[in-house]
């Protein structure tokens, strides 16, 4: 898409170059007609490429800092490597304690000027000299991209001002402003443009919008709408702009958006061509391998991804820079600045164990099995020990492994050294103090070593290493890292079928509507991917644990706790914390390893205000809008 993005520009430019012998019969240089754009279909299609890359999906450059934030990979991408699941539990940056607040995730003028050419080309195709199967299919390829890009507002800002036709300066500025509308209407505007585009797209469009996600969309976009009514009301927000229902959904509502997204999904998993990646693994390592792989190339599951969002040139405004920034230190190869993406213990507490299903599995590192200290090494306590450090995470849900780099695990044929201390011989605690010991001849370093390349944790320089004892796994290339901006290629899934099957489930779990057998059904298929043989109950608990294990770090997790309106509980004077491995040589050798639940080091508490659950409107003092709370 960001090739046609850049021949759109060339024939952009190429239009205002040409001449005419006649000066009378000069035409404008400073613009291109609609007939010189489309009077050629590849006109059409690179106007359309243009359209679909300004959709706000959240890929692997989306920034959530920067305003916008979408497709954030210019020359120098120098974003630190921020990511929005950094903002949730599950995930902390190694030297930033950013959080949600300011100008964070805003999409504002850009959405707009996107609706704007939509709604200029939607305005346009009546005239193209194509047939009515074409026109068709163009119209629900705009009805698409337009619900696209009221969806990426109206989950941040509730109501917004809904334009569906081309606005035209005429000398009067108060003519173009128009009101927000409720946030319910801007919702259901949002999945009438799905139907729209669902009854006018066909079953398969390469990777341009199908009928299927079309109904993707819409089951994602009910299911937010459901929320917000559901939930609205653990929230306390007055002013205008809630008294107008601007933001907000009546609870009433609450069933009426359940029964879409139920509906949406049923028709995926009914009627749709689609079906989970791989969905019955041999073991559990089988299982781990499946689910990486469809991350590093989701093309090699097509009966699961729904729509990709392809980059696959590399460079400037192509490529993406995961592997750079989130790739252990040891595999930096000349890169300075790895490590940054830090999976927290709260997200590997959440996998469950093979023989306790249904449940968190918390890691347990000592014979008393308490979970809740998280004050650092306690001399007075039984640590369990072990001489194979990664037994501790034995038995745990496959897609840990396949998510998460683990202690001592290896990755691209190399053991990731994730170490945070050591208990010398007479049982003193160095832990996160650079220093060494001699042990029988041995020396002993704090983090495994002394070269800050050989390890990948806890050392306080930089943010090169972890800070949780956790490196990040998914989507990452298994070829040796280039050290360049910009220069993995990795697709993006947007839609998979695993998201429609826990949409269903959740939408079922939370109404009452719906079928539950085949709701339960949905939950436990992406269980078994993992390899999981015995079935859970279908449980709003069980579905939302699953969610966060099945599309975790798929930039969904953020708008799972702002829809349900969690994040004011979830972080309320919060802390994040880490897992340390501790090398304990006051056992001899062979060496043993104890295992610290602990609080990550500078991660200082942090609390949601309640206000953030919708972005700042911009330019109130010009476009005369409502504003948020």
């Amino acid at each position: 898409m960001k090739t046609f993005k850049n021949l759109f520009i060339l024939m952009l430019f190429g239009a205002m170059v040409v001449s005419c012998d006649d000066g009378l019969d000069l035409k404008p240089l400073d613009r291109i007609t609609a007939d010189d754009l489309f009077g050629d279909p590849a006109g059409t299609k690179l106007y359309l490429a243009d359209l679909y890359d300004r959709l706000p999906i959240e890929d692997l450059t989306y920034f959530p800092i920067d305003k916008g934030g979408f497709n954030y990979n210019p020359g120098d991408a120098n974003n630190t490597g921020f990511t929005s699941a950094m903002l949730t539990p599950w995930a902390l940056h190694s030297e930033s304690n950013r959080f949600i607040g300011g100008d964070l995730l805003n999409w504002w003028s850009d959405a707009f000027s996107l609706i704007r050419d939509v709604n200029l080309f939607i305005d346009i195709i009546p005239t193209l000299d194509i047939s009515e199967e074409e026109k068709t299919f163009l119209t629900g390829e705009a009805a698409f991209i337009r619900a696209f890009a009221y969806f990426g507002l109206v989950k941040r800002y509730g109501g917004v001002p809904i334009i569906t036709e081309p606005q035209i300066f005429t000398g009067d500025v108060d003519a173009l402003k128009l009101p927000r509308s409720t946030e319910e209407l801007t919702w259901d505007f949002v999945i009438s443009e799905c139907d729209i585009a669902a009854s006018n797209l066909g079953d398969s469009n390469g990777r341009r919008a199908s009928k299927w996600a079309a109904l993707a969309l819409k089951s994602r976009a009910a299911l937010h709408a459901a929320s917000i009514a559901k939930f609205g009301d653990l929230i306390n927000l007055e002013g205008p702009a809630v008294s107008q229902s601007l933001v907000g959904i009546p609870t009433s509502a609450a069933s009426k958006y359940y029964q879409i997204c139920i509906d949406a999904s049923a028709e995926i998993m009914e009627n749709g061509p689609y079906s989970l990646y791989q969905p019955n693994p041999g073991s559990v390592e089988e299982a781990a391998e499946n689910y990486r792989s469809m991350f590093e190339n989701p093309n090699i599951a097509p009966e699961e991804t729904i729509l990709i969002k392809g980059r696959t040139i590399p460079g400037a405004n192509f490529g993406n820079n995961y592997d750079i920034w989130f790739g252990p230190a040891q595999l930096r190869n000349g890169w300075p600045h790895p490590g940054r993406y830090n999976p927290t213990l709260e997200f590997v507490d959440r996998f469950e164990r093979y023989d306790n299903p249904g449940e968190d599995a918390p890691i347990i590192t000592t014979i008393d099995g308490d979970i809740s200290n998280y004050n650092g090494y306690d001399e007075s306590r039984e640590y369990l020990s072990f001489t194979n450090p990664l037994d501790i995470f034995e038995g745990k849900d496959a897609r840990l492994q396949a998510t998460v780099i683990l202690p001592f695990s290896e990755w691209k044929d190399t053991q990731i050294v994730i170490q945070a201390g050591f208990l010398d011989p007479n049982g003193v605690p160095k832990i996160e103090t650079n220093t060494r010991t001699r042990f029988n001849g041995q020396l002993i370093f704090t983090y495994g070593s002394s070269d800050p390349e050989l390890f990948s944790g806890f050392s306080p320089l930089g943010g090169n290493h972890t800070k949780t004892g956790f490196g990040f796994k998914k989507f990452l290339s298994t070829t040796p890292v280039i050290p360049a901006w910009n220069q993995s290629t990795t697709d993006y899934a947007e839609f998979r079928y695993a998201e429609i099957l826990l949409n269903y489930a959740e939408a079922v779990a939370e109404s009452g509507l719906g079928d539950a057998e085949k709701a339960k059904t949905a939950l436990n298929a992406t269980r078994k991917r993992a390899f999981h043989q015995t079935d859970i109950e279908l449980t709003v608990d069980n579905v939302l644990r699953e969610r966060t294990v099945e599309l975790s770090f798929e930039n969904k997790m953020l708008w799972d706790l702002m829809r349900r309106r969690q994040y004011h509980t979830l972080f309320n004077v919060t802390r994040k914390h880490a897992l340390k491995p501790v090398l304990d040589l006051t056992k001899g050798e062979p060496f043993q390893y104890i295992f610290i639940r602990d609080r990550v080091r500078g991660n200082d508490p942090q609390t949601f205000d309640e206000r953030q659950y919708y972005r700042n409107i911009p330019g109130i003092g010009i476009n005369d809008l409502v504003p948020n709370p």
